[in-house]
């Protein structure tokens, strides 16, 4: 394996110093296009956003009945209170 830059060791340790912003951050996008999905691509994207919550450390058990319920409502008021603790 080649060894990294200077420059490519800071991105990748801004990166993970940042991880939880960018979680939020993207758990946002994905809010704002599950008000808009249907069908199969509301599915997907319930997918992704589960997928951001557990990086961002919410119990299992929570994002199951987010996803089950089909809320986006639901997953509002926690995006919201995420954005309250930063």
């Amino acid at each position: 394996m080649a060894k990294r830059t200077p420059y490519q060791e800071r991105a990748i340790k801004n990166y993970y110093n940042n991880r939880d912003a960018i979680m939020v951050q993207r758990l946002g996008d994905l809010l704002s296009d599950l008000y808009m999905a249907e069908g199969k691509a509301r599915a997907r994207i319930w997918e992704r956003a589960s997928g951001a919550l557990a990086k961002l450390g919410v119990p299992a058990d929570q994002i199951d009945h987010l996803v089950k319920s089909d809320n986006p409502a639901l997953l509002a008021n926690l995006y919201q209170q995420m954005l309250e603790e930063k």
